[in-house]
């Protein structure tokens, strides 16, 4: 790939990129992290298709923002495929890439199953690990108005059940998405990368969820003490 091509498909990317926690930055964090797992690769690599792949593998997202039913990843796909075909692509080429973008999403049911797809796979998911991953989902959940957490009727915070109609919180999906995707990496410089970032989030977590727990409990504590109930 020529630089000009590179900046060709970078512009495009930069023109579809609205989501302050999916924005350019995080396209750029997620190909410089596959750019550092490939360097520690074996195996013969489709740079281009690594680095096309990576630069828009989050254009769907104002689609999906517009339409929740859709998936990013499969539209992305799909926009990244008639993209490049118009940049004189091959057809095969430019297919890759559409699987690569397609397979990326931790939602997804697919695993991926190229070298090209599993390393933007590992690069998309570092980003959502250690402080990073923490700060990006306290922003999507500012987006979306979703809370930093959820009481049960003892006082206690729900750390469990994301999904369904009911909003989620911060903790719930920590513990449904964020503490889960250091298990699921495929190359070993993602693994090694992540088992660092692993430690800061887990003490972010577990401060958030002390200081909380301390507030409410001295709280109601001290006004049943007011109340002299």
């Amino acid at each position: 790939m020529t630089r000009n091509e590179f900046e060709s498909i970078e512009q495009y990317m930069l023109s579809c990129m609205q989501d302050s926690a999916h924005d350019k930055n995080h396209v750029y964090r997620v190909l410089y992290a596959a750019v550092d797992i490939a360097a520690q690769e074996e195996e013969c690599i489709d740079e281009d298709v690594l680095l096309a792949a990576c630069l828009l593998h989050d254009i769907g997202r104002e689609k999906q923002a517009a339409d929740p039913s859709l998936c990013h990843a499969e539209v992305g796909g799909e926009m990244a495929y008639q993209y490049l075909l118009s940049q004189r692509w091959n057809v095969p080429k430019a297919a890759h890439v559409r699987v690569c973008i397609a397979l990326h999403r931790y939602r997804g049911g697919n695993p991926p199953e190229s070298l090209e797809a599993k390393i933007l796979f590992d690069a998309d998911k570092l980003d959502a690990s250690g402080a990073l991953g923490i700060a990006r989902t306290l922003i999507y959940e500012g987006q979306v108005t979703e809370p930093l957490y959820i009481l049960d009727e003892k006082g206690c915070i729900l750390t469990d059940g994301v999904g369904g109609e009911e909003p989620s919180s911060f903790f719930q999906e920590y513990n449904y998405k964020l503490q889960k995707v250091y298990d699921v990496l495929y190359t070993n410089r993602a693994k090694e990368i992540a088992a660092i970032r692993r430690e800061t989030a887990v003490r972010f977590y577990t401060g958030l969820f002390g200081e909380i727990t301390q507030n409410h409990h001295a709280g109601i504590m001290g006004i049943v003490k007011m109340l002299g109930e």
